[in-house]
């Protein structure tokens, strides 16, 4: 039995109406949900001594429930179908005397003005809004003004409605310029016959006076039935706020339909300040064999350990959820600018709202375990806060690691998932005398300052690649006895710090464009200047091409750890002015014959990525790459002469030459480094 139109045009047309009624009988047809769902929004804005009328009423049950129950009594029902009104005349003659059906087109009412308190409408706007074109609008407009002469001042427009986005403006606009308050409601919505995979809301236009030249607006959206309303600036933002909660829906309905064949992942706002609170990461493992415990599982990351390969690359969390064991893991990241009072507070918050996004085949009342790193969400505390004209807002922020080690790091919030620069910290020194506190095991302190910064140790591993590339200069079993290093990109100076401290006769000059990255490192990372570790605040362009100018050949080993601003290049280091062959050139004059280029490059763009080799090899007759494993970090190690070309045995030789002269008696040494094992995948390119 064909009950849809032909065409949209028809929804319009009463003889479409009268077919589609008489076809379906006695058969209610609920557009948009039934009353269960709906009642919790009409209680809040139809009293029961209203005078309502209900357009457009078809055969819904909705007038009927809302008389049954008492909501109201006093309600008129029009539609412009003679079929429907007489049928539902019928059904509700004897059991509801103050109900009544009228045949009438909403477009021309026969009412008088300020005949009611409620005007009530699902889905009558949506069907007549099937297209914007010039004679829909005007109809549009038509129904709009109709419905403001039969409103009394203060009385309530209430739209049930999909929201489409041409739908919603429209009526946002027409009424919020008519001086309205415009509040859109969201439900919960389950069609009779029909399931609606995206939700239902309530547009409620509340009639106000117009005030002449009053150009205020106030737009509202209430994103749950219990949720006080939040104001939006413009019609703009809360078609965006709504649409935005349909793609939502739309993703449930995805996801707990079918696994996912690819990582999902979104944000939950804070309510208040609409700011992300948590980012949330939807992984399936095909491999697990399904069965009633291990369906699903949600995983909180413990604060500042997002950014991590485990926890913040797709193959990380990949390897994550199998390691667990689970069919569905929900990883759960923390923002830094939230505050969390613990890992059963987060459970309470998130419960309802992770099992929206819970996998096929989930058995009801099935238990979802929360599952972290040792059971806690981490430590993390925001040391300092600071804004420069050239990186913007950043944050040096102090988080726990593995076990009882705590690291320092730079943040550049415009960039918030990447870890610009990080340290680790020393475990804090009682005086002499000075007992030692007992630790609470119940309770971690984090606000307890730590140690100084360990500046023997380097946190990130394309660090020492770097630092193993130097093993290229000098012969195969020692340094050149004075070097002069040229570092670009200061950072938190992690890098220079250690090639200072661990090479006794290097004289290093570091390049820095951003004077607040300076005062950071100094404050804040242990960084400081002397005799042999000196610090020039310019542009690291300008400072080669004059160096090049200059003084040519001249520095042993020249390093680029240099971010880039752009975040719309697909390369995030160097900038690429600094690969492009003519800069590259300066590059190389500035270097000694015998020198190493070492270069950390990360790049998402395959192509750009061949352009910037094909400069470095036209440039650099010998170029060795590492990639680092699990981050974007590639290190290019380049010399200007392929003399002296070394296979991957004679570089590990070098390396493990390298370590033996860095670690002096006295000194402290890290066995992470193996500075032969960073080296251990380097290939000629």
């Amino acid at each position: 039995m064909e009950l849809l139109p032909r065409s949209p045009a028809e929804f319009g047309s009463a003889r479409y109406w009268d077919r589609f009624f008489r076809q379906r009988g006695q058969q209610s047809f609920e557009w948009y949900g039934a009353f269960p769902e709906l009642c919790p929004v009409l209680h809040k804005y139809v009293r029961p001594r209203d005078k309502v009328l209900v357009v457009g009423c078809g055969n819904s049950e909705l007038s009927e429930q809302m008389y049954d129950v008492g909501m109201c009594e006093d309600i008129v029902n029009i539609d412009i179908s003679d079929a429907v009104v007489r049928q539902m005349r019928e059904r509700s003659a004897s059991t509801r005397p103050k109900m009544s059906y009228l045949l009438m087109d909403m477009l021309q009412m026969d009412f008088p003005d300020a005949h009611f308190q409620v005007v009530l409408d699902k889905g009558t706007l949506d069907a007549l809004l099937n297209d914007e074109e010039e004679a829909t609008l005007a109809k549009v407009d038509q129904m709009f003004a109709e419905i403001s002469r039969v409103l009394q001042v203060g009385g309530r427009y209430l739209c049930v409605s999909l929201a489409q986005a041409h739908v919603l403006k429209k009526a946002v606009e027409y009424f919020s310029q008519e001086g309205w308050v415009v509040r859109v409601h969201q439900v919960a919505s389950r069609g009779d016959e029909q399931q609606f995979v995206l939700p239902v809301f309530v547009y409620v236009m509340t009639k106000f006076r117009k005030v002449p030249g009053s150009a205020a607006q106030i737009l509202e959206i209430c994103p749950e039935e219990q949720d006080k309303p939040m104001r939006v600036e413009s019609a703009e933002r809360l078609v965006a706020a709504v649409k935005d909660r349909q793609h939502y829906a739309l993703l449930c309905s995805q996801i707990n339909k079918s696994p996912c064949r690819e990582q999902v992942s979104l944000d939950l706002c804070d309510k208040e300040s609409g700011k992300p609170r948590y980012t949330l990461h939807v992984v399936d493992s095909p491999s697990v064999k399904p069965s009633r415990d291990n369906h699903f599982a949600i995983f909180i990351i413990p604060q500042g350990r997002e950014t991590e390969w485990l926890f913040g690359t797709e193959e990380g969390r990949r390897q994550l959820a199998a390691s667990a064991g689970f069919g569905r893991l929900l990883t759960v990241a923390l923002h830094r600018e939230q505050h969390y009072e613990g890992m059963a507070s987060i459970q309470a918050e998130l419960s309802g709202k992770v099992m929206e996004l819970a996998p096929p085949g989930l058995p009801a009342r099935q238990q979802v375990p929360f599952l972290s790193v040792g059971g806690d969400i981490g430590v993390r505390t925001v040391r300092h806060r600071g804004r420069s004209p050239l990186s913007g807002e950043f944050i040096v922020e102090d988080v726990k690691g593995d076990g009882s080690c705590y690291f320092r790091r730079l943040i550049f919030l415009q960039n918030r998932n990447v870890v610009q620069s990080e340290a680790r910290l020393l475990a804090p020194t009682p005086l002499p005398g000075q007992k030692k506190r007992r630790k609470d095991k119940k309770k971690g302190s984090p606000t307890e300052a730590p140690g100084a910064i360990d500046k023997s140790y380097l946190c990130c591993e394309h660090h020492k690649a770097m630092v193993a590339g130097l093993c290229l200069l000098g012969g195969p079993d020692a340094l050149p006895g004075e070097l002069a290093v040229l570092v670009v990109g200061l950072g938190g100076g992690s890098l220079p710090l250690f090639v200072h401290d661990y090479l006794s006769q290097a004289r290093v000059a570091v390049v820095e464009i951003d004077p607040s990255m300076l005062e950071v490192a100094t404050r804040w990372f242990g960084f400081s200047q002397g005799e042999r570790m000196q610090v020039h605040v310019s542009d690291g362009l300008d400072y080669v091409a004059k160096l090049a100018a200059e003084a040519p050949a001249q520095y042993d080993a020249i390093m680029f750890d240099v971010d880039s601003k752009d975040l719309t290049v697909g390369m995030s280091c160097p900038p690429p002015a600094f690969v492009e062959k003519p800069f590259l050139q300066k590059v190389k004059t500035i270097l000694k014959p015998e020198g190493v280029f070492v270069l950390n490059l990360v790049c998402r763009d395959t192509r750009l990525k061949e352009s910037v080799l094909a400069a470095l090899r036209a440039v650099f007759p010998l170029l060795y790459a590492r990639r680092i494993q699990g981050e974007l970090n590639e290190i290019l190690l380049c010399q200007p002469g392929a003399a002296g070309r070394r296979g991957p045995a004679e570089l590990g030789v070098r390396a493990r030459a390298l370590e033996g002269a860095l670690r002096q008696p006295g000194r402290p040494w890290d066995s992470s480094y193996a500075l032969a094992d960073a080296l251990q995948a380097v290939h000629i390119l």
